[in-house]
C-alpha cells in the first residue's frame, strides 16, 4: 500500500516557515530594545545635560552655591512669594529651585514698566479663609478663594459664566497710576475656546456696568492658535474710537504664571506680559473720566478650565522716576520686588533699577546712598539684616548689569524701624517694603 508524503512536506515546510517568522521576530524585538535604549541614554544625558545648566545658571546668581539652593524655611514677608516649580503651573524664567535664571535677569534688564509709588489697593487674600469669596472684593458671579497644588500664596479662582469682579473699596483711580497681578491657568490646551480669556475694564461706574466711560484689554488663553490682546474704548460723546486687535502670541506665557502690568498716563495705556510690552496707545483712555477697576472671564469650561489670580496692586504714580530724582534727590518705591525672605530680585523689578541706571549715566558725578525697608514680620535683627542684604542686592544689579562703578554707591538696611504703613493689614506691609535712593 502506498503512503503519501504529502503530510510529511507540509510540516517540515510549515516548521521552516515558522522558524524563519520566529528569527524575524527576534530581529524586531532585538531592534526595539536597541531602539528603548538609546532613547534612554538620551534621556539620561538631556537630565543630565540639564542639571549641569542649570547649576551654571544658578552658580552665577548665587555664587558659591555650586547650584545648591537651600530651602526656605524661614519667610518673613509677606510678600509676593517666589515662583514654585510645579508641573504645568510653574513660572518662566525660573530655575528648579525657583530663583531667575541668568536668562530672565537679562531679558529682564530692557524691561520699562515703572509701578506707582503711591500704593491704593493691595490683596494676596492673605486674610481670607479658603472656600471664600475675597472680602475687599464684590461680584454678581461666582469665585472662591483657594490654593494651588505646592504655591504657597492663595489665588481668586473665577467661576465660569458672566459675571464682573470688582474693588467696591478702592480710592478713585487718579490721572496716572499702574496695575500689576499675577495669572495663573489650568486646563487649559488645544480644545480652549477662542474666546477664553480674562478681561481687564477701566470704567466710569461704580457698580457692574460697564458705564458711559470704560477701556476694556483682554488677555487670551487659547492655545490652538495666535490670539491676539482685544482692545477698546467708548466714551458717552465720542463712542467708541478704538476697537482692535494687537497681536500678541502669549500662548507660553499664560500656561506658565505670567505677570501682567498695565500703566495709564493720562490718555496713554500701555500693557506687558512679563517682560514683554505688547501695548502702548497714546490716546486709549478717556481722560479724567474712569474710576473703578474690573475684572471678568470670558469662554472657560466649567469642571476643566481655570483661571486664577492674585498679588493684585494697583498704585498710583509710574511716572518717570528719572526726572523726580534729578530734581529732588530721592525717591522712594515699593515697585522692587524680592522674593519672599530673600534679597533675590525678581526680575520684572528691573525696569526701576534701569531707570536709576540711567540718571547715573547722565549724573556722571551723582553718588546714591540706596537704603533697604522691611515690614514687621519677623524679628527685629532679620529684618535689619535683610533690609541691608536687599539693599546691597539693589546696588550689585546697578554695578553688574549696568555697568555702574561701585564707588559711586553705598547701601543701608533700616529694616521695620521707619514704617510708612501700617503693618497689621497687607496693604500697609506692601508699602512698608520699599527701596529708598537718596543723593550724598
Amino acid at each position: 500500500m502506498k503512503t503519501s508524503n504529502k503530510p510529511l512536506y507540509c510540516l517540515i515546510i510549515a516548521l521552516m516557515a515558522g522558524a524563519s517568522m520566529n528569527a524575524q521576530f527576534l530581529k524586531k524585538l532585538a531592534k526595539k530594545a536597541e531602539s528603548a535604549a538609546e532613547r534612554t541614554i538620551e534621556r539620561r544625558v538631556e537630565n543630565e545635560t540639564s542639571k549641569k545648566t542649570d547649576q551654571a545658571l544658578d552658580s552665577i546668581l548665587e555664587p558659591g552655591s555650586g547650584g545648591k539652593q537651600a530651602p526656605n524655611t524661614d519667610p518673613k514677608d509677606n510678600e509676593t512669594p517666589p515662583n514654585t516649580d510645579s508641573g504645568s503651573m510653574g513660572s518662566p524664567g525660573t530655575g528648579k529651585s525657583g530663583q531667575p535664571t541668568a536668562k530672565s535677569i537679562t531679558v529682564y534688564s530692557k524691561f520699562d514698566y515703572v509701578p506707582g509709588d503711591k500704593l491704593l489697593f493691595f490683596d494676596d487674600f492673605a486674610n481670607d479663609f479658603i472656600g471664600d469669596f475675597p472680602s475687599k472684593w464684590n461680584t454678581n458671579g461666582s469665585g472662591e478663594v483657594v490654593t494651588i497644588d505646592q504655591l504657597p500664596q492663595k489665588w481668586l479662582e473665577f467661576i465660569p459664566g458672566y459675571g464682573i469682579y470688582y474693588l467696591p473699596n478702592i480710592p478713585d483711580l487718579p490721572e496716572e497710576y499702574t496695575i500689576e497681578f499675577d495669572l495663573l491657568t489650568n486646563g487649559i490646551d488645544d480644545q480652549t475656546s477662542s474666546t477664553a480669556g480674562i478681561e481687564v475694564l477701566l470704567s466710569d461706574d461704580k457698580n457692574f456696568e460697564k458705564g458711559d466711560h470704560h477701556v476694556e484689554a483682554f488677555i487670551p488663553v487659547g492655545q490652538y492658535a495666535l490670539f491676539s490682546i482685544g482692545l477698546r474704548n467708548h466714551s458717552r460723546e465720542g463712542g467708541t474710537t478704538i476697537n482692535s486687535d494687537v497681536k500678541a502670541d502669549i500662548r507660553e506665557a499664560v500656561l506658565n504664571q505670567p505677570h501682567i502690568s498695565i500703566a495709564v498716563n493720562k490718555a496713554r495705556f500701555r500693557l506687558w506680559v512679563n517682560e514683554e510690552k505688547y501695548v502702548d496707545i497714546p490716546k486709549m483712555v478717556p481722560e479724567h473720566k474712569l474710576t473703578s477697576l474690573k475684572f471678568n472671564v470670558n469662554g472657560i469650561q466649567d469642571g476643566k478650565e481655570q483661571i486664577f489670580i492674585s498679588n493684585l496692586k494697583v498704585a498710583e504714580g509710574g511716572v518717570d522716576l528719572r526726572r523726580k530724582l534729578i530734581s529732588e534727590g530721592k525717591v522712594s518705591t515699593n515697585g522692587i520686588l524680592f522674593d519672599v525672605g530673600s534679597a533675590n530680585i525678581q526680575p520684572q523689578s528691573m525696569g526701576i533699577i534701569l531707570q536709576i541706571s540711567q540718571v547715573l549715566k547722565q549724573e556722571t558725578a551723582m553718588k546714591l546712598n540706596i537704603v533697604g525697608h522691611t515690614d514687621s514680620d519677623g524679628s527685629d535683627e532679620s529684618n535689619l539684616k535683610l533690609s541691608k542684604e536687599r539693599a546691597e542686592a539693589v546696588k550689585n544689579a546697578l554695578v553688574s548689569v549696568y555697568g555702574i562703578s561701585s564707588d559711586r554707591l553705598s547701601s543701608e538696611g533700616k529694616g521695620e524701624s521707619t514704617p510708612v504703613g501700617d503693618n497689621s493689614t497687607p496693604a500697609g506691609k506692601a508699602q512698608n517694603r520699599r527701596v529708598e535712593f537718596i543723593k550724598i
